[in-house]
């Protein structure tokens, strides 16, 4: 029996640039993502998603790899790289009353915006987000899809299940490592050992020039805008301090009793 195509959605999040300090706003304690970039962990979900339709005959054979992310106008910038990289189409949900979403109120929206793509048969995470870390929206969006998750990933692939696919996935451990098979519908995130992630190369760039991309607001997938956002969300920033500044260290001059001055130090330190 030939089997279905695939319609994989790869969650991208734009994310502030590591190489500089991270700011919040002043009114809402919320992150400001101004200097943004995709999110270094999120391009591995991608190229996972990238080579399992490779191997099964690429959009060729039918195959969808959806690039979504949601955020405010600049986050299409997420979606756009993930374009030039090899994602087939991309979403962009967008809408006022969505900023300062926790990973509740985010897993919500786009457990929402997933459902209103229909008929998808894998989503695709980074291990975390490089911003919040939290690690906490594949699971909500598991629990809120119904689906079976399997998380941190270190391999991926498919097998052939009687004109469908199931996925097999194996999970590092500190002392042992999982084999893990699941049926599709499934949501899984992957780690920064899974693969080496591709750059968008000029081929890549014009052609994503070409690709759709749609824009969402909150009223296309049904969800109203106090479930979301600062007033949807289960947690927030109530007050925020700058970090203070690092002070100097302290230097041990040799004259023949440095070992006895480095053991006093880490005694006081509490370090021995």
């Amino acid at each position: 029996m030939e089997n279905t195509a695939l319609k994989i959605v790869v969650l991208v999040k734009h994310v502030p640039d590591a190489q500089f300090d991270r700011h919040l706003t002043d009114s809402s304690n919320t992150t400001d993502r101004l200097t943004s970039i995709l999110s270094e962990l999120d391009e591995y979900a991608l190229e996972a998603a990238l080579q399992l339709v490779e191997t099964h005959g690429g959009a060729d054979a039918g195959h969808q790899v959806i690039a979504m992310t949601m955020g405010p106008d600049g986050a299409v910038a997420a979606v756009k790289k993930a374009l030039q990289i090899g994602a087939t189409e991309g979403v962009h949900l967008s809408d006022e009353a969505l900023a300062g979403s926790d990973a509740a109120a985010t897993s919500l929206a786009l457990s929402a915006t997933i459902n209103h793509i229909g008929d998808v048969d894998l989503v695709l995470t980074g291990m975390a987000s490089t911003d919040g870390e939290t690690s906490l929206v594949p699971a909500q969006l598991a629990e809120r899809l119904d689906l079976p998750q399997v998380t941190f990933a270190s391999t991926l692939e498919l097998k052939d299940d009687d004109g469908g696919y199931q996925i097999v996935a194996r999970r590092d451990g500190d002392t042992h490592l999982d084999n893990i098979e699941s049926r599709l519908p499934a949501v899984v995130s992957v780690t920064d050992q899974i693969n080496e992630p591709r750059y968008p190369n000029f081929k890549g760039i014009m052609a994503a020039k070409k690709k759709p991309l749609a824009t969402l607001t909150l009223s296309d997938i049904g969800v109203d805008a106090a479930d979301v956002g600062l007033a949807g969300s289960w947690t927030n920033v109530e007050s925020a301090e700058p970090r203070p500044p690092r002070s100097h260290g302290v230097v041990i001059t040799d004259e023949g009793d440095a070992g006895k001055q480095l053991v006093d130090f880490l005694e006081k330190q509490k370090l021995l």
